[in-house]
């Protein structure tokens, strides 16, 4: 019968496959332990203010990329000098901070891996660089310039103001050749604006 067949089809039936998901789920941040430390309160809104972030969670987000950089120096340091881990490791560990802006080619040592702080972090920031090269009036206006899709490194656009900006590309960040701001066509509003004000003559006439 028809309901024996649809019950065998049943048994017998090819498992699904099971759908993977590679998406990275962990936190990128790390909450303080005190959360009520006046002290640290104080210099958190400080830097939010300076830097024009968001909220307190971008804060947190560079401290625990410090930490872990820390972390990582304080580990080598202990290893001979000539270990083979720490010349790969700490070569790498370098490297990066050179290529990022973080250390100059004369400090080039673990000991001053230790000494970074968010300041050295939140200086190589897209938002800060475009307004400390003078493409926006401050350090918010920045923010929204690199959100409406204004600014590009290299040929490339750039949408998040916490990209970090390697000492190569530096001299790349420029509007992008599509902004209105730029030389690119009128920008949405104007083109509303010059549409709106060609229909109000059409009607006078």
């Amino acid at each position: 019968s028809k309901a024996t067949v649809s019950v065998l089809n049943c048994v017998f039936k090819k498992p699904l496959k099971m759908v993977r998901k590679y998406r990275n789920c962990s936190k990128v941040y790390k909450n303080p332990r005190r959360p009520f430390e006046k002290e640290r309160l104080d210099k958190e809104l400080k830097l939010v203010g300076e830097y024009g972030l968001r909220c307190k969670r971008e804060v947190w987000r560079i401290a625990l990329t410090l930490a872990k950089m820390r972390k990582c120096a304080r580990t080598l340091l202990t290893l001979e000098q000539d270990s083979e881990r720490r010349v790969l490791e700490g070569g790498a560990l370098l490297r990066r901070c050179n290529r990022y802006g973080l250390l100059d080619q004369d400090h080039m040592k673990l000991d001053y891996v230790l000494g970074l702080t968010l300041q050295d972090f939140l200086e190589r920031r897209l938002q800060t660089l475009v307004y400390k090269h003078g493409l926006a009036k401050s350090i918010h206006h920045a923010r929204v310039m690199i959100r409406q899709r204004h600014i590009c490194v290299g040929k490339q656009m750039v949408t998040v103001p916490s990209f970090w900006v390697r000492t190569d590309s530096e001299k790349h960040i420029d509007l992008h050749p599509k902004s209105s701001l730029g030389l690119g066509g009128p920008g949405r509003v104007k083109r509303t604006r010059n549409k709106s004000g060609g229909a109000a003559a059409g009607d006078d006439e």
